[in-house]
């Protein structure tokens, strides 16, 4: 069996992951409270369900606090379980929620709309490092869609997820990392007229980068930093971890090194490789 459980702030995207949960196959039940997971596994396995995707949020109120307990109960039951936290910027949760003019969760007369994100982003702090965080900030719904999708397509098992994500420090360091590493001091084939419009993985960018002994420095720094005190992560139980690779605009330098990290890593643990400022 396996059950996929997503959370996360209210405008992060959670409808659209339910969505591709149930287009592939999951059964989906949406606002469940926390303390009912163990017994909806239950009769759903009797039932003879085998894919399960729970939404559990803001919305389940002050019982979410046992979400973390309730996790450790269903991993004895369930051989593969997932958790998804869809996380954005303060701004662009508000942004949201005035195009679309839904009521927040937590609105009411006495709180502003920036006032109840921050009260849904403390109340569920203790619950956004269960698993894998996506910062949705500036992914449209279909790279949402796909990102975990791709989530979706890794195989169960005990090792560590590495993700590694190139971002361009003009949009903002994505709130979904847990190392930052800035390679703006590298040089920078956006100069080029021919290399412009190119990325990180087109083969003339490449070799621009290769032809660079200070990249092929960097590339080797960050693995050595990654793998020196990865063991360290995976015996704090972590199960995912997010390498967040910054050049200015996101689409050369950052991407090249993204995509030789997870090449070096790939027999190390699962890889997950994504590129927040290009399709």
């Amino acid at each position: 069996m396996q059950l996929v459980i997503i959370s996360g702030l209210s405008g992060s995207g959670k409808s659209v992951a339910l969505n591709v949960m149930e287009d592939s196959g999951h059964y989906v039940v949406d606002n469940l409270p926390s303390a009912l997971l163990p017994q909806l596994v239950t009769h759903l396995r009797g039932a003879g369900y085998q894919r399960i995707a729970v939404a559990i949020d803001v919305r389940s109120g002050s019982g979410i606090a046992a979400l973390p307990r309730q996790l450790e109960t269903l991993r004895g039951m369930v051989r593969d379980v997932r958790f998804l936290f869809l996380d954005a910027r303060d701004d662009t949760l508000i942004a949201r929620f005035s195009e679309t003019r839904r009521k927040h969760p937590l609105g009411d007369d006495s709180l502003t709309l920036g006032e109840a994100i921050a009260r849904e982003r403390e109340t569920l702090a203790l619950v956004a490092e269960l698993g894998h965080r996506i910062d949705t900030s500036d992914l449209s719904a279909n790279t949402l869609r796909n990102w975990v999708k791709s989530f979706m397509d890794l195989e169960p098992g005990s090792q560590i997820t590495l993700l590694f994500e190139s971002f361009g420090f003009k949009h903002g360091i994505p709130v979904d990392a847990d190392l930052v590493f800035d390679v703006r001091c590298l040089p920078n084939p956006h100069y080029d007229p021919v290399l412009r419009p190119l990325t990180g993985r087109d083969q003339p960018v490449i070799d621009f980068l290769e032809r660079v002994p200070e990249v092929g420095r960097m590339v080797g720094d960050i693995y050595a930093f990654v793998a020196s005190w990865l063991p360290s992560y995976v015996n704090d139980n972590r199960s995912y971890l997010t390498v967040a690779i910054g050049c200015t605009g996101g689409q050369h330098r950052s991407v090249y090194i993204a995509e030789q990290l997870a090449a070096r890593f790939r027999d190390t643990a699962r890889i997950l490789v994504r590129h927040r400022s290009f399709k």
